[in-house]
Formats: structure tokens, sequence, C-alpha cells
């Protein structure tokens, strides 16, 4: 009995290894999708998750112009972009971003998903999203991801 020993594993950058994945985003409701991808990112799907680490993997969303809002949130949802100056406040609804900036719609959702630290934004450096089917990650050989 005293040859087995349980031992807490905890993961850091020499000891992670990080695996690259694509998904498709044509379809999938922001929300739900935006929370899975999120939880990728963070690397809570690995056994051996470190909450003070960057365990994550890395992740491609390809189609995120094609993304699904439910309900009104369309044409409701608004975003604010503040410029500093007084009377700066500019808001567009989902709609009109989407048509403008639609890979920002994704990265906003799942960014607010992130730990807000320094360890969140070194995090969201392994997010890469593209309006398109295309993306320039072939070398990486990512594997595709479904939800």
């Amino acid at each position: 009995m005293d040859s087995l020993s349980y031992k807490t594993i905890s993961a850091n950058k020499a000891t992670v290894t990080k695996n690259w994945f694509v998904v498709d985003a044509e379809g999938l409701t922001l929300g739900r999708f935006a929370s899975k991808v999120a939880s990728m990112l963070r690397g809570k799907h690995k056994a051996s998750f470190t909450p003070h680490a960057d365990c994550g993997d890395c992740i491609i969303v390809v189609n995120a112009d094609k993304v699904r809002l439910t309900g009104n949130k369309l044409t409701e949802k608004e975003y604010s972009f503040y410029s500093g100056h007084p009377g700066g406040l500019r808001t567009e609804t989902a709609k009109q971003l989407l048509s403008r900036r639609p890979t920002y719609v994704v990265e906003h959702a799942i960014k607010g998903m992130l730990p807000k630290t320094k360890l969140g934004s070194e995090m969201f450096r392994n997010l890469h999203v593209y309006q398109g089917a295309e993306h320039p990650h072939g070398a990486q050989q990512p594997k595709p991801l479904t939800f």
C-alpha cells in the first residue's frame, strides 16, 4: 500500500500541451457556443486543469458572421462604445455590428466569460476568430470540434 502515491498535479507552462481545434460557428447560438469555447480556452476539460495557469487549448472559430442570436436580440441587444469625450457614447445593435464587424460579436461574448485578469488576457490570445470559412492556421493541423 505504501508504493501507491496520489499526488496532485499542478500544471505550468513547461508541462502544458496545447492542442489546436477549429470550430464552425454557422447556425450555433452565440451564448451557448461562447461558453463552451471559453471553457476550452481555460482548459477546464482537461484532467490537469490548474486555475492559476494557462492550460487551455488554442481555438479557431470560422464563419463568425453566421452565428445565431435567438429571440429579439438581433434588434434589441446593444453594444456600447465610449470615446472618452463628453457625449462620446455610441451604441449599435447586434444586427448592425454583425454586418459591420462580425468577429467582434463572437470575441466580445467569449472574452466576457474569461477571467478579468492578466491570465484571462493571456487565454484570450489563444482565440482566433474569422469571418469566412478559411483560416491561415493550416500548419498547426487543427482538429475539428463540434458542440
